[in-house]
């Protein structure tokens, strides 16, 4: 139950880091999608799914913020 709540809280924080300062929130939400993923449980794919999503919206948040011109941190 715990592991399905990082991991879901993960993906969360990823897709706001998207839209505000990558660079400061993205490694808390990796962080906490491994966390959630050496937990394990029956949430184990969910957790798999959001250290994915926390590498894909890293480098898409710091791509948009480096051409947008908007603060990395």
């Amino acid at each position: 139950m715990i592991a399905g709540l990082l991991a879901s809280l993960s993906i969360f924080l990823s897709l706001v880091a998207l839209a505000y300062r990558p660079g400061r929130l993205e490694p808390f939400a990796i962080l906490l999608a491994l966390l959630a993923t050496a937990i394990g449980g029956r949430h184990r794919r969910l957790a798999a799914l959001a250290i994915v999503i926390g590498a894909v919206c890293f480098v898409v948040g710091m791509a948009l913020a480096v051409v947008t011109d908007n603060p990395l941190y």
